[in-house]
């Protein structure tokens, strides 16, 4: 069993920044395939990034590649989100996800979600 609990997000000015973390349990989180998605009010989920195992890899939809970044430290067990010129339309709950690929269907486990408001 994995659990995974997200935090950081909060209310934010556009332009503004915000990193986002993903505390996973277990020994074994260097072995997991990591991603973020999000959720923004009345739309569906949306893939956001994804790293490898150990961060040699890193992966993210084409609209955030410029603006996010995604990175995990394999010794405190918590993947990161650093998300900077925030957008309007970056409002959404954010989750974790152990799991790999840019489908929903690839990941198995899922934190509770942070939410992330950008006003304008």
């Amino acid at each position: 069993q994995v659990q995974l609990v997200e935090s950081g997000g909060e209310l934010v000015q556009a332009g503004g920044s915000l990193r986002l973390s993903c505390a996973a349990s277990g020994r074994t989180f260097s072995s997991y395939l990591m991603g973020w998605f999000r959720q923004a009010p009345g739309k569906g989920l949306e893939w956001v990034s994804a790293i490898s195992r150990y961060a040699g890899r890193t992966f993210y939809a084409e609209s955030m590649k410029d603006r996010f970044t995604i990175s995990r430290d394999n010794a405190k067990n918590t993947l990161y989100l650093q998300m900077n010129s925030l957008k309007s339309e970056d409002t959404a709950v954010y989750y974790c996800a152990k799991g790999y690929g840019s489908s929903s269907t690839g990941y198995d486990y899922w934190g509770q979600g942070t939410q992330v408001t950008v006003s304008s």
